[in-house]
């Protein structure tokens, strides 16, 4: 998969492209449905007469089954034709669909979120899986870039839409007016998605999915409650509850996923085939793939928050802050993917972080006297770098991985993906708590300056988590160029 390796007049056939689409478009739905839902809380707070900790679990509970639907994605596709694995997805996302416009009360919609989610679980590696088995070599890079264009324009103009949509529409019309795109997506995906290898008579352990459902639930489960104790004990109202909730989902989590592990080895035909993360390559590219969306995802809420409680914007303003470095930076993704065909993975990768992390330092820098122009700014820098390098990452540690496991590795890395990304909003939330705890109300210098401290401890946070990752990939680099040239040699 290295670039420059297979011939640069390799053809992307039309039908791969109607699939990439096909699928694309559900998984961006998923996505757009998923963030639009947080602009959505203060009028379903009134509507359905529920609370701040209530209504957050149209959320999480969605989170949590896109979290444990992706680990089965590799056991799917080496099972059940591609097309029926698509039809079963769209399926799925347009019964929630139509619940959520029906259902009026909130049992009913967390129903409706959770068959949402089985879809959107389903679509994503639905969609990279197709990418890495129908690409021409020479064209991977840019196509897994446009894969990750889709899966980074939903989050970055989901809060606008959604602020948009609800200030002239009831909530419900967004729901309404995406049946129709998915419509139009099952009809191309019938005509477009080919089935280039056989299925396989997999068969699915249910003691391991279990395991692996409790596991990514419990982490999952413990970072929100982590968050919602902190959150308390630095305000002075109880938080034991919270924290006992934490502690027994971590316990959980790390159980689940340790019994997971030691079933696998075990395992004639494991769900996951984990046996490729003995390799460190794809170990180091795996922690950065999974950390650095605590930055690039936990932005989005950063940037929000601190523009209203901080700089005293209105909230469509504050989404807007957010939207050119991610939608701009979603749109070179593609760009990314053709530098990793042009010059293989190293050069654009380490340079596209190098610079990504100019962004987060400028902001600490600045972190007290910010202003909507800098705070949009500095972000852009970030938001563009991230787009032009992440994908890459993903595509780099596949290149190691033999085809056939490929699949395995899809599954394994989108599962991290979206763990990542649940980690970011609950880490930078319980930041911004702790800061504002004790700081009087919402709305006085006193608060606002409290929010601004915050800010500059959550900055310096993604400045590590950046490190660290940018750190994890250098090293896989060196082993990687170790090992090419010991096979030269």
């Amino acid at each position: 998969m290295h670039g420059g390796q297979a011939p640069a007049d390799e053809r992307i056939p039309a039908k791969l492209i109607g699939a990439i689409v096909a699928v694309g478009s559900l998984a961006f739905i998923g996505i757009l449905t998923e963030t639009v839902m947080t602009v959505l809380f203060p009028e379903l707070m009134k509507e359905l007469g529920v609370g701040t900790s209530t209504v957050q679990w149209i959320t999480t509970v969605y989170l949590l089954v896109v979290s444990a639907t992706m680990p089965i994605s590799s056991y799917l596709k080496r099972r059940f034709p591609l097309k029926g694995i698509f039809v079963a997805a769209v399926i799925l996302a347009i019964t929630g669909s139509v619940i959520m416009i029906v259902g009026h009360s909130f049992p009913v919609l967390i129903i409706a979120r959770i068959i949402q989610g089985m879809g959107s679980g389903v679509a994503t590696p639905l969609m990279i899986n197709i990418i890495l088995e129908q690409s021409p070599r020479s064209k991977i890079g840019r196509l897994m870039g446009v894969g990750s264009l889709v899966i980074t324009v939903a989050p970055a103009i989901g809060p606008t839409v959604g602020g948009a949509v609800s200030s002239v529409l009831p909530w419900r019309a967004i729901f309404v007016i995406v049946i129709p795109v998915m419509l139009l997506a099952l009809i191309i995906g019938l005509c477009c998605i080919e089935q280039k290898e056989p299925t396989q008579e997999a068969r699915l352990n249910p003691l391991q999915f279990l395991a692996i459902v409790l596991g990514l639930c419990g982490l999952v489960m413990a970072l929100n409650q982590a968050g919602v104790a902190a959150g308390a004990a630095v305000s002075g109202q109880p938080y034991t509850h919270a924290a006992v909730f934490a502690v027994a989902s971590l316990i959980v989590g790390v159980l689940s996923l340790l019994f997971f592990g030691y079933s696998s080895k075990r395992s004639f035909s494991p769900l996951i085939r984990l046996g490729i993360l003995r390799d460190p390559v794809v170990l180091l590219h795996l922690l950065a793939y999974t950390i650095l969306p605590i930055v690039g995802i936990g932005f989005g809420y950063v940037i929000t928050n601190l523009a209203q409680l901080s700089l005293g914007t209105n909230a469509f303003l504050a989404g807007a802050l957010v939207l050119p470095g991610a939608l701009i930076g979603a749109f070179f993704a593609p760009v990314g993917g053709m530098l990793y065909d042009r010059f293989g993975p190293t050069r654009p990768i380490l340079t596209a972080f190098a610079v990504a992390i100019i962004g987060p330092v400028l902001l600490l820098a600045f972190s007290m006297h910010l202003t909507p122009a800098l705070l949009a700014g500095f972000y852009f820098i970030f938001g563009l770098s991230y787009a032009l390098g992440f994908s890459n990452i993903m595509t780099s540690a596949l290149s190691q991985i033999p085809h056939e496991f490929a699949p395995d590795g899809n599954a394994i890395f989108n599962t991290m993906l979206q763990f990542g990304g649940a980690a970011g909003t609950a880490l930078f939330s319980t930041i911004l708590t702790i800061a504002q705890a004790g700081a009087g109300a919402e709305g006085t210098p006193q608060f606002a300056h409290a929010t601004a401290v915050g800010g500059s401890w959550t900055f310096a946070t993604m400045i590590v988590i950046c490190a660290t990752a940018y750190v994890a990939l250098v090293c896989a680099f060196r082993i990687r160029s170790k090992r090419m040239r010991a096979v030269r040699q």
